[in-house]
């Protein structure tokens, strides 16, 4: 691979750029290791958090490098966003897309060696002509975003990953740089092997994301959660809901019960009007989305102030990924997933339909997610325990950690359930037993003879209330799981629970009420202060005039630190964090009115 400076002076040339094109003093994290290996030539994957500036790693060595650093990176949508967010940085780029009418200038931009960056999509890996392209100019950098779509064990495979390999590999000369916020240990590994990096090019930033809250409770009812959540949260919010159905229900009811902008995202939707809603999301200051994943990674939205799921995702890594769209800025936000025990059978029942060959790894993905739903301990901690870290046993901003549960055994009462679905010849639905159970007078169950049986009317008092939660337990953990038809029947290993042998314990659930939206978290970014308020309705304006988001302009950090800070003249202005030479000259002025005239 070929060398250039010392890392010494590379990095200390760097933190210079750092500070002209975008502001900051200094690196974050792990940013500074992996801008070092990029300098020199080495290739790398860098597992870095999200919010924890992966795209700086490439931007930044692309304007100190002779040549163009191409990007392949996922989704049109996306790599719209980070041009709008590299070119207000003063950095030279542009997309080369089925989307782009300015295709040719984009070439022939490339030809002559005007482009710092060249965002891409990786379906053209595959195409010669695109290779063609490639050899007619001087290459610095291959930038592999979303890396973890190349690895068959990572939670989003994709084929068209598959073909970058070889492209890259005709050009063995160019150091090769792949970013992901989300690879467990295997995953990791498979995507230094498909993408022909080094065992040592690997850096690993860590997967915490302290500013955001986790909490995870049952669904009781989903529209008054999550209306209580965009009440608590005025800020910008993403809902995943699991059916496009659904998403239609939930955004109408949350529009209507919350007086706020909501839109609907799935794939059913005209592509124009999906086009529409999230351009309509990424500009707005207070806008919630109801989505299905088809929203995914074309989301470069740093103030989302909330994301939540009205059904469990399909595994931890995607939890993780999906949470980690809210507060990229930095600033609190809150993750909320409300769950169903039909969520888990659903899932448990789909795993049966894969290859044979994936069962076994479906299988622990959906244990690691229970456990996720079902600990009584700090959800950060398992969150990131399974990605190989060894956190605090309390990291004090989980629902769990700022309200502890009392943890209860349930063993007897999860024995008559179980008793109960295999009595009543595991066809029936938790709605049935739990008549049978509590002895209701009920002509379906008569007709059945099922309150002939010798667990009719056997759970009464305080038991009957925890019954739903422990069917919950129960499917989650997999020792229940539905039928075609929905009815319950036995999995697992049943007979350690039935003969004792095995202890069933679930959290006490919290009392209904309007207090338990307290447990969500405290509103971030309350604003209260006159001058603040100011800045950002003057960054709206000029966010409206240039055509672009507007965090594109300032995110909501810097408008704050103006706020306190008070500058007087651009060279204080300068030394606001994020306010680099390009924005300085483009904005700086009008926030200094806007300053003195409050």
């Amino acid at each position: 691979m070929s060398q250039t400076l010392d890392p010494g002076p590379d990095l200390d040339m760097a933190r210079d750029e750092l500070r002209r094109l975008f502001g900051f003093p200094d690196f974050r994290g792990k940013q500074a290791d992996v801008v070092a290996r990029v300098l020199r030539g080495e290739s790398t994957l860098a597992v870095m958090p999200t919010g924890a500036g992966k795209s700086l790693t490439y931007q930044l060595p692309a304007t100190m490098l002779e040549g163009t650093c191409v990007v392949i990176s996922p989704l049109i949508a996306l790599m719209h966003d980070q041009l709008r967010a590299a070119r207000a940085n003063g950095i030279r780029a542009a997309t080369l897309t089925s989307a782009d009418a300015d295709w040719r200038e984009t070439m022939d931009a490339f030809r002559a060696g005007e482009l710092d960056l060249l965002y891409v999509a990786p379906e053209r890996a595959s195409q010669q002509g695109f290779r063609d392209l490639l050899g007619s100019a001087k290459l610095a950098l291959f930038a592999v975003d979303e890396a973890h779509c190349v690895s068959e064990w990572g939670h989003d495979f994709r084929p068209d990953y598959r073909q970058l390999r070889p492209l890259m590999d005709a050009f063995a000369h160019v150091p090769r740089l792949a970013l992901t916020a989300t690879a467990d240990a295997h995953t990791r590994a498979d995507i230094l092997t498909q993408l022909g990096i080094p065992s040592d090019g690997l850096i690993v930033a860590g997967f915490d994301r302290p500013n955001i809250r986790y909490a995870i409770r049952p669904r009781d009812s989903l529209p008054r959660q999550l209306e209580r959540l965009c009440h608590d949260h005025p800020g910008p919010g993403i809902v995943y809901a699991p059916t496009r159905r659904k998403v239609e229900q939930l955004a109408e009811a949350l529009g209507k019960a919350t007086g706020r902008p909501v839109l609907p995202y799935h794939a059913g939707l005209p592509p124009e009007v999906r086009a529409a809603n999230q351009a309509a999301f990424v500009s707005s200051e207070d806008m919630v989305m109801v989505a299905t994943i088809a929203f995914g990674m074309g989301i470069d939205k740093p103030d989302v102030r909330f994301v939540a799921h009205a059904a469990t995702p399909k595994s931890i890594e995607a939890y993780y990924q999906e949470t980690g769209r809210a507060g990229r800025d930095g600033d609190p936000a809150v993750a909320l997933l409300l769950w169903g025990a039909g969520d888990f059978a659903q899932a448990r029942s789909r795993v049966a339909e894969v290859e044979e060959a994936r069962q076994h790894g479906e299988r622990q993905r959906l244990d690691a997610l229970a456990g996720l739903v079902e600990t009584a301990g700090c959800r950060r901690a398992v969150l990131l325990r399974h990605f190989g870290e060894n956190p605090p046993e309390n990291c004090g901003n989980c629902d769990n950690c700022i309200d502890p549960p009392e943890l209860i055994d349930v063993t007897k009462l999860a024995q008559k359930l179980l008793s109960a679905a295999y009595r009543t010849g595991q066809s029936f639905g938790f709605g049935h037993l739990q008549k049978v159970l509590t002895g209701v007078d009920d002509e379906r169950v008569r007709a059945k003879a099922h309150d002939k049986l010798s667990v009719f009317g056997i759970v009464e008092g305080e038991e009957a209330a925890l019954l739903q939660p422990v069917a919950r337990a129960l499917q989650a953990r997999g020792f229940l799981t539905q039928t075609e038809h929905g009815g319950l029947q036995l999995a697992g290993d049943v007979r350690a629970i039935l003969s004792g042998e095995t202890n069933i314990g679930i959290t006490r659930p919290p009392e209904r009420s309007r207090s338990r939206s307290r447990r969500s978290g405290n509103t971030p970014n309350p604003t209260g202060d006159p001058l603040f308020d100011a800045l950002r309705t003057l960054r709206r304006d000029l966010a409206a005039e240039a055509g672009v988001p507007p965090y594109v302009v300032f995110h909501d950090a810097a408008l704050r630190a103006m706020a306190a800070d008070r500058p007087v003249n651009l060279s204080e202005m300068s030394q606001i964090p994020g306010v680099g030479a390009k924005k300085l000259e483009a904005y700086g002025e009008a926030f200094l009115k806007a300053i003195d005239e409050h």
